[in-house]
């Protein structure tokens, strides 16, 4: 389980960096700029991944979609946590579980037990309380763009990555690597064009932000592959405590230490967010 407690606490820590870079005018997409070349430096020393069996036969179609995605939906996540704040955002993220779920039905076929079914509509109905605000005003609604792209692109994310670990000619950890060598350059070129259009100024402080943040986004990925390596009989378990950890520790932190409001109905979405996920994991051992 320490692996799982690790992994939670560096997503928590993803998106306490990115409510904190206002507060200290980080550059968001410098800073993800270097997380990427941050998180592709520790994947090689970690994986040590074999870059000569990256061929043309590899699923190029899919790096490129990741490449151009994590950037962008990174930008989108900090966008979120700074006008929604971690609680909305964090949920959002790990909700976007129905996506792939809903693609596993409509596109690949699986059959839906009755588990699965009332964690959709659960999840759904979470979804709505937990962005519900009294005092909907048009500022507020444009908000509700950022999560709803989380939620989207995660979603999305979250389905590539499934058919990138589902192509068996390629170590699953070298096309992790392919993946963050692509991304840190889409992200350098968005930065290059910022700079020459004089939109942003390079600093030091932007490239010592994304090394930290390089650091806990790829801490997330390596300790959730640990644990799922550890409980490799019972992945459930590790799905299970991941979600609801992160919806809970980032509730708790987003509360305590920053002080964000939320209503009853939020609350009530939250509670409900931790039922759909303890229902589709229900719904995974009864499949088992």
């Amino acid at each position: 389980m320490i692996y799982i407690i690790l992994s939670i606490c560096c997503s928590v820590t993803v998106a306490i960096l990115l409510k904190l870079a206002k507060r200290y005018q980080i550059s968001i997409i410098q800073a993800v700029t270097v997380n990427y070349l941050a998180a592709l430096t520790l994947c090689f020393l970690f994986f040590k991944p074999d870059v000569s069996l990256v061929t043309t036969s590899a699923p190029w179609p899919n790096y490129i979609a990741l490449a151009i995605l994590l950037p962008s939906i990174f930008l989108f996540l900090a966008a979120s946590v700074k006008n929604l704040g971690i609680v909305k955002t964090d949920i959002a993220q790990r909700l976007s579980l129905f996506i792939p779920i809903l693609a596993a039905y409509f596109i690949f076929k699986e059959d839906f037990n009755n588990f699965k079914i009332i964690g959709l509509a659960i999840g759904f109905a979470a979804i709505i309380l937990t962005f519900l605000r009294k005092s909907d005003k048009k500022d507020n609604k444009g908000n509700l763009l950022y999560p709803i792209m989380v939620f989207v692109g995660f979603g999305v994310i979250d389905v590539l990555f499934k058919q990138i670990a589902l192509y068996k000619d390629l170590p699953y950890t070298t096309s992790l690597f392919t993946v963050f060598c692509l991304s840190f350059i889409v992200s350098l070129l968005i930065v290059i064009a910022m700079v020459i259009s004089g939109k942003i100024k390079l600093q030091l402080v932007n490239v010592a932000c994304g090394l930290i943040l390089g650091f806990f986004n790829f801490g997330n990925i390596l300790f959730y592959m640990k644990a799922h390596k550890a409980l490799a009989e019972n992945p459930s378990t590790v799905f299970a405590a991941m979600n609801l950890g992160v919806i809970i520790v980032g509730t708790l932190i987003g509360v305590i230490a920053f002080k964000e409001k939320l209503s009853k109905l939020n609350y009530t979405g939250i509670v409900l967010a931790i039922a759909a996920v303890i229902f589709i994991t229900l719904s995974q051992n009864a499949v088992r």
